[in-house]
């Protein structure tokens, strides 16, 4: 016989969960002491649930396998549903293990619409059954290697995402006999994606790559959740087709390869929307051409092109604003599998003039241009992540935030091969870079971790300072210190006449000095105001072996640009522009003479 709270930390550490991310609270009192004693597994205890969350979500990417949070009931629970969020959204696997009140003590033992019965309780399954590929509350103690095998199967199979269980006190100190619990049989459980008729597909594709002048592959962040990188750029190499890469996946190619053609989207890298816009055959891979990668003017997005959707999830290729014309329901590897075989025998013939037509809308515009290098009175943010792309290596995690601290590296960074960046995607919440670059920490096995975080941003988990201070962990964090929410700030100037409310310290939020908190923290700090410090103190950040807090005095008023905006009419109707036509706008003429296909014109 074995409690069964020890089943499940030997469980889990025998199918080789080696770290668990924990806040610890009575209603989870078992769990937290079988997780301790577990020798083959290390807790990780955060400062508050969500960043719990979020830093599983960070290891879970950096290692790419599930990763697992154990919270308690009540606001232990509810705290962690940002980050439960996020890994729906960007198809993250997580386990969430929380504790529960006793089983006799919740509402949901007495058949009555209660709101509470039980000290601390609530009824976590429900809020985060919407957002979880399983979700359920363990009662039986004898199914719990069902619910664990079960859980974690649906986490990592087809899409992957979170999954919870949760496990009420006396459930938790129960004693079980391994032998009699019933195990999980994954044949009776079809969580996998129906892969039909792909290999008619794949050669649709091989076909329509052949008889294409201007081919192009969009690559998202499904490629690596399918564990199918390596594999990906064997064979688009093979193809010899432009690559450009989505908001989550910029790490997917270095931006030295010769295919790589730029980063689209409503706030990319102008070179790159005009390839996509002047593509006539358009491959996504595990890229759901989400509305901050297309923009609002869905219809004018690779208009002229033959868009092939590879996605394995059927909701993602029925959505209504980006409609392929061949929509694949496969998984990444699956596609890129049969993909690689059939090109031994029928490769397309590379077309090194659109190739070179791609290369050379890269060197037209560059993400970072000479008037970002000019200095006026503090840091342009696109030139200190150019400066800090020049100094790192080449096995560095890069985390990214939110707001500035995530659309300008996604923007400007160069990106060598074998680094990884991360950034959450879909929810994008504030407070993300930190607690993100924590798990990353743990999964980097004691190498280095780049976190980039905003002034504003970071206030949201703030306390994480407290773990990374605590495990001495190898973060250099670099604060974007533009004097609050530069995002809001911008929206606020453009649409409500230059009124500002909550986005800095003239407006109702105080932003502390960060030199001083990082020392209270007993964390190393440093302060760029300059570009002539830039690389000296980059340089001596880097290399700092412990944890290290840079704040870098930035401007306060640099807009994210090029960007896509909407234009206003001779008759006064406001549109959203196509992704060609970016701000600043270029005047008609340049714009013509990047566009191989007839421009958008908006019905009057």
């Amino acid at each position: 016989m074995i409690k069964l709270s020890d089943f499940v930390a030997r469980h889990l550490a025998d199918r080789g969960v080696r770290h668990v991310f924990m806040l610890t609270g009575g209603g989870a009192m078992h769990l937290n002491d079988s997780f301790g004693q577990e020798k083959r597994i290390q807790y990780i205890c955060c400062h508050h649930e969500q960043a719990c969350a979020i830093a599983a979500e960070g290891y879970a990417r950096t290692l790419g396998r599930i990763a697992v949070v154990n919270v308690t009931t009540g606001p232990g629970g509810t705290n962690a549903i940002t980050g439960v969020l996020g890994q729906w959204l960007d198809s993250i696997p997580a386990l969430y293990v929380s504790g529960q009140v006793r089983y006799e003590m919740t509402a949901a033992s007495t058949g009555l619409p209660l709101r509470q019965l039980g000290d601390q309780e609530a009824d976590i399954i429900a809020l985060v059954r919407p957002i979880t590929k399983y979700a359920v509350m363990v009662t039986d103690p004898k199914m719990i290697r069902y619910h664990l095998d079960r859980a974690i199967r649906h986490a990592t199979s087809g899409r992957p995402g979170p999954v919870w269980l949760d496990i009420p006190l006396d459930v938790q100190a129960s004693m079980v006999d391994e032998v009699s619990c019933a195990g999980y049989d994954p044949t009776s459980d079809n969580v996998q994606a129906e892969e039909t008729d792909l290999r008619r597909q794949v050669g649709i594709v091989l076909e329509r790559m052949r008889t294409a002048e201007r081919p192009l592959i969009m690559a998202g962040a499904g490629i690596r959740l399918a564990g199918a990188a390596e594999l990906f750029r064997r064979v688009v190499e093979a193809l010899g087709v432009p690559v450009l890469t989505a908001w989550d996946a910029i790490d997917i190619l270095p931006s030295d390869h010769p295919l790589f053609a730029g980063r689209p989207g409503t706030v990319g890298q102008r070179g790159a929307n005009f390839v996509l816009q002047n593509a006539d055959m358009l491959l996504c891979i595990g890229c759901r051409m989400n509305v901050r990668q297309i923009g609002y003017n869905q219809a004018s997005v690779a208009r002229a092109a033959f868009k092939v959707s590879v996605d394995i999830d059927p909701a993602e290729l029925a959505k209504w604003t980006f409609k392929p014309d061949l929509p694949v329901r496969a998984d990444a590897r699956s596609f890129l599998g049969l993909l690689d075989r059939a090109i031994q025998t029928a490769q397309p013939e590379r077309r090194q003039s659109w190739l070179d037509w791609c290369v050379e809308r890269s060197r037209r515009y560059p993400p970072v241009t000479e008037t970002m290098r000019e200095e006026h009175g503090a840091v342009n943010p696109y030139a200190f992540c150019d400066a800090l792309a020049g100094a790192l290596a080449s096995d560095d995690v890069v985390v990214s935030a939110n707001g500035a601290a995530c659309v300008v590296p996604i923007q400007s960074m160069r990106i060598r091969d074998g680094q990884r960046h991360i950034v959450n995607s879909g929810c994008a919440a504030m407070g993300y870079g930190l607690p993100a670059a924590v798990g990353a920490c743990f999964a980097n096995e004691g190498r280095r971790v780049i976190c980039l975080e905003g002034d504003g941003s970071i206030q949201l988990n703030i306390q994480e300072l407290a773990t990374v201070a605590h495990h001495r962990l190898p973060l250099k964090i670099f604060v974007f210190n533009n004097g609050g929410y530069l995002s809001i700030r911008t929206t606020q100037r453009a649409f409500f006449e230059g009124r500002l409310v909550g986005e800095g310290p003239h407006s109702g939020v105080g932003i502390p000095d960060m030199t001083r908190i990082a020392e209270a923290y007993g964390i190393t700090s440093a302060v760029i105001r300059n570009h002539q410090e830039l690389p000296g103190w980059i340089r001596a950040t880097l290399e700092h072996p412990g944890p290290v807090l840079c704040n870098v005095m930035m401007v306060p008023n640099q807009e994210f640009v090029p960007r896509v905006t909407s234009r206003r009419l001779a008759n006064g109707r406001m549109v959203s522009s196509p992704l060609e036509d970016m701000y600043p706008f270029l005047d008609r003429g340049e714009l013509l003479s990047n566009m191989i296909i007839p421009l958008w014109e908006p019905e009057e």
